[in-house]
């Protein structure tokens, strides 16, 4: 990067968080370090909300699920709007009323504790899983900018973020991420009108999405029925409502967020804002992801973009072979380009045999390019069997990196980072407050002194951290992250869904029936991923079913007593 884009990011990044730190400066209790007094309004609530969400992977990795697999991903939030009036319906009245600080005390005053544990733990697991995928993201930006090992960088991003958590806790968070966002929407929108600039003149912004959809890339409803298929429009609303009603209802990321409102009507407009806002704004950084497609149509993309996995292969002995295979892709690139010349023009003359016939000779070229490419990572994978063959994440990068003008570089990275920056934050911050209350709060330090809490609070933040760098160093395992992290929050969610559906709507289930069920539910949830039965999203629902139908059954069976319900 140029000086200038450094000067851009350095000065983004440390305002922001410099604002954060010294709005928050006065902390002197849990209640302010958890959950900011409880005293912020409505947009904070929802700006803090996105921003917890939209992680340095969705500006990341989502551009680059598009250019690899088309439009179809904005389906997986199709159930987000109704989750969110579900949610406003029934849980935020149930939190605000018994001012709680995590979600789980709830289930301690409905059940028992060991039911609390249980879903308190289950949510430790896999959102400090998912946190530490989330460090993962913008080190793999340091590590292309610096060229560095991404071992440093990881470390380097995690630390950083530690110190930026502990620091000034949920006011710190809340109060950068509005600003976050506000940033983040400016330099996206920006983004976007420079990808379509840089289209040839003649080329315009209906040619690109012709373009796109011409190479299967403009798939927005899929209509079909298949358990195996990840996105459809019945994934997305079925599986996608039980996933975000779960996320937003159950995870303590985000109900950590909404419990910082100032009463039940800030948080309940701050979660419509989101219901709102979010399936729009996936839509638009999927189609920035579209229109980077369509720009490397013009321009020859990288054989492979991740540029780590390419110089490992060009140093060893299979460079040549490499080299070779590096060389037909460009020739079958110029052919490519001829027969996109042909679809354009076809096009312009609205002759529908002619767009026909020249769509079908584009398809071909893009077959023989792909298969090219295929040749590169059999390569790779010759070489080192462990070889990370899904470079989705690096392609929105590369274009940024290569292409856009200077400073608008250093924004760019600025919205990446800012993004990690703001959902790490809250992920720590809702690790620790889940620990502290949840366990150590109620099993281990009983009767403790405030000020002790907040310690106590302050040292889980860390431990967490370093939990969640040590997950970020493996992380690169897992393909493409915007899926890898919501493929891991379905392994938990319908499970956790299903408690919390047991023990605001199935008032006669007690505890030890809906205990078994969980632990029951989760087993068949391992053994269907690994089994590989269905795509992820039905996960939720599957597991949702299994706690609330398995409960009422038991309940049925188990000898009754006496239960203390909410």
């Amino acid at each position: 990067m140029s000086l200038i884009d450094w000067i851009v990011l350095l000065l983004t990044l440390l305002g922001i968080a410099v604002y954060g730190i010294y709005k928050s400066r006065g902390t002197k209790n849990i209640e302010g370090y958890l959950l900011a007094d409880r005293k912020l309004p409505w947009y904070h609530v929802g700006f803090s909300v996105m921003a917890t969400q939209a992680s340095a992977i969705t500006f990341l990795s989502a551009p680059g699920q598009a250019f690899s697999d088309g439009m179809r991903f904005v389906q997986f939030y199709f159930g987000l709007p109704l989750a969110m009036v579900v949610l406003c319906i029934t849980f935020i009245p149930a939190f605000h009323k018994l001012n709680v600080y995590t979600a789980y005390e709830y289930l301690e005053k409905r059940f028992d504790l060991k039911t609390r544990s249980l879903t308190a733990f289950l949510f430790l697991l896999q959102r400090g899983l998912s946190t530490g995928i989330t460090i993962y993201a913008p080190a793999i930006v340091l590590s292309t900018i610096l060229k560095i090992d991404i071992t440093y960088t990881t470390v380097l991003m995690g630390g950083i973020v530690i110190l930026y958590t502990i620091s000034g806790g949920t006011k710190a968070v809340s109060f950068t991420q509005l600003f976050q966002m506000a940033v983040i929407f400016s330099g996206l929108i920006v983004a976007a009108i420079l990808v379509v600039y840089k289209l040839p003149y003649d080329v315009s912004f209906s040619d690109s999405l012709h373009i796109a959809g011409s190479l299967g890339k403009m798939n927005l409803i899929d209509t079909t029925f298949d358990w195996n298929n990840r996105y459809n429009i019945w994934s997305g609303i079925i599986g996608g409502f039980f996933l975000q009603l779960s996320y937003f209802g159950t995870d303590q990321s985000q109900v950590g967020r909404y419990l910082t409102g100032s009463s039940v009507t800030q948080s309940r407009l701050g979660l419509i804002m989101n219901g709102l806002i979010k399936i729009p704004m996936q839509f638009f950084i999927l189609m920035i992801g579209i229109l980077v497609f369509t720009f490397y149509q013009y321009h020859e993309p990288p054989i492979f973009f991740n540029p780590v996995e390419t110089n490992k292969i060009e140093q060893s002995e299979y460079n040549n072979d490499y080299q070779k295979i590096k060389n037909n892709y460009s020739v079958l690139h110029q052919e490519k380009l001829a027969s996109l010349n042909s679809f354009v023009k076809a096009l312009h003359s609205d002759d529908q045999v002619q767009i026909a016939n020249a769509k079908s000779q584009l398809n071909t070229a893009e077959q023989k390019l792909q298969a090219c490419r295929k040749g590169a990572t059999d390569l790779m994978l010759k070489h080192n069997d462990k070889a990370d063959v899904n470079d989705s994440n690096y392609v929105f990068l590369t274009f940024v990196m290569n292409f856009l003008p200077v400073g608008m570089i250093g924004l760019i990275i600025a919205i990446i980072f800012l993004a990690s920056m703001g959902s790490t934050a809250s992920g720590l911050n809702s690790l620790a407050g889940t620990f502290i209350v949840d366990f150590y709060k109620r099993i281990i330090k009983k009767d403790n002194q405030e000020i002790n809490y907040l310690k106590a609070s302050r040292w889980a933040t860390f431990v967490w951290g370093a939990f969640c760098i040590i997950v970020a160093l493996y992380a690169s395992r897992l393909g493409n992250l915007i899926e890898a992290v919501n493929i891991l929050g379905s392994l938990f969610y319908g499970t956790i869904l299903g408690i919390f559906l047991v023990a605001f709507y199935v008032k006669h289930v007690q505890s030890q029936a809906v205990f078994i069920a969980a632990c029951t539910a989760e087993v068949f949830i391992i053994i269907a991923w690994q089994m590989d039965l269905m795509a992820f999203l039905w996960l939720n629902v599957l597991g949702c079913i299994l706690v609330v139908g398995i409960a009422i059954i038991l309940q049925m069976i188990l000898p009754q007593n006496k239960n203390t319900i909410a």
